[in-house]
């Protein structure tokens, strides 16, 4: 079977079939669909490594409809193959690094998220951009506001454009605000929409709602784990969980001495804050009697509430995995008793499971609602006008 390497570039994608460790092709085009000749249908089996990127699930579409074996290799772990080794990184110098040591059979392999994993990130990144949006405009009106002498009333994102018409603006600084007032608007209706959205994807997801039990653990939150994580037994424990998110402690060890640092903040950052967030919302308003909330609140006595945020999070991270794996909702009781480990051992009673689901139903409920927040700002605009 051939050996080939493709480094995709924006521009342009190289090319390099290896054979036996010996480069025989080599060729640079502008789109994957001009490679057609050299990988397509016809052409002879063929392994094809390319790194993981915006477009790497394309492409593996792509080279597996044309019947190709295509191999996603980690992006984190080329260094180990080659790529970009003694300073000489350039596209046709990474592809057959690639496809060189996909002839030897030494590539680092990344995980290929299933599609229906992959429409749910997509639409958590529409999302997150949306939230972001609103929360720069925000900051800017509120900026605005203040620049006239006038101090918008604090509240939610969602009811700010309520507090701003509400606010003694005089008629000059509302006619500089409106463009960015118009564009608020349309976001946060989109933002709705793609809240309800998200809301329907969880009812029909027995994994986002097991997930969502957790404490602390919203809607989003929960969604944004299952679309990571995608398969729960692809990882061998919580350790490597947590690993895989960037939530584990960088290491320098040696000489005989463990010097441990910062997290590594190494894959998703998106999913890593979020349960920082979550983290945080345990620590400052979780049950003060639940087993996660009273760790971190020993440790926060010795550590400071920083450390003890991201600590948590990180073993927030292992206790959802442990939920997934065995198909168990959150039991304070039991994270009292026993570890993440020992989870599989314990079989839960149906009123438990009752309970937590009835919970995560409240949590759908809310989310599906946020659209009338978005329609009481509209109507207390209009009778403003």
């Amino acid at each position: 079977m051939r050996s080939v390497g493709l480094d995709l570039g924006a521009r342009h994608i190289a090319y390099c079939e290896v054979s036996d460790g010996v480069v025989v092709r080599r060729a640079s085009v502008r789109r994957l669909g001009e490679l057609e000749a050299m990988l397509g249908p016809e052409s002879p089996a063929a392994q094809v490594a390319f790194e993981a990127s915006r477009e790497g699930w394309h492409v593996h579409d792509v080279l597996t409809g044309w019947g190709k074996q295509p191999v996603m290799l980690d992006t984190t772990r080329v260094q180990q193959i080659g790529v970009g080794q003694h300073g000489r990184k350039n596209d046709a110098l990474d592809a057959e690094a690639m496809a060189l040591a996909l002839d030897a059979g030494r590539v680092p392999v990344a995980h290929v998220l299933s599609p229906e994993r992959r429409a749910l990130r997509a639409k958590l990144s529409v999302r997150g951009e949306l939230v972001e949006m609103r929360a720069r405009q925000v900051t800017l009106l509120r900026g605005l506001a203040r620049a006239a002498g006038v101090l918008v009333a604090s509240s939610s994102t969602d009811h700010f454009l309520q507090n701003l018409q509400e606010a003694p603006l005089d008629p000059a600084t509302r006619a500089l605000m409106s463009p960015l007032v118009a564009t608020l608007t349309v976001a946060q209706e989109q933002l709705a929409a793609v809240d309800k959205e998200i809301a329907q994807v969880a009812k029909a997801d027995p994994i986002i709602r097991l997930c969502a039990t957790a404490p602390g653990v919203a809607l989003i939150v929960s969604a944004t784990f299952v679309s990571v994580i995608d398969e729960a037994k692809r990882f061998r424990n919580a350790h490597a969980v947590s690993a895989y998110l960037g939530l584990v402690p960088g290491e320098n060890t040696t000489g005989g001495k463990r010097r441990l640092g910062s997290i590594t903040k190494h894959g998703n950052t998106h999913a890593r804050s979020m349960l920082v967030q979550s983290a945080w919302q345990i620590l400052r308003a979780g049950d003060a009697d639940d087993p996660l909330r009273r760790w971190a609140d020993a440790l926060a006595k010795t550590r400071g509430k920083r450390i003890a945020a991201v600590a948590l999070a990180r073993r927030l991270a292992g206790v959802l995995w442990a939920m997934w794996r065995d198909g168990t909702v959150y039991d304070p009781g039991l994270q009292a008793r026993e570890s993440a480990r020992g989870l599989q051992t314990h079989a839960q009673s149906q009123e438990l499971r009752a309970q937590a689901m009835v919970r995560v139903a409240k949590k759908i409920q809310r989310r599906e609602r946020t659209p009338s927040r978005t329609s009481r700002a509209k109507t207390s605009r209009a009778s403003a006008m």
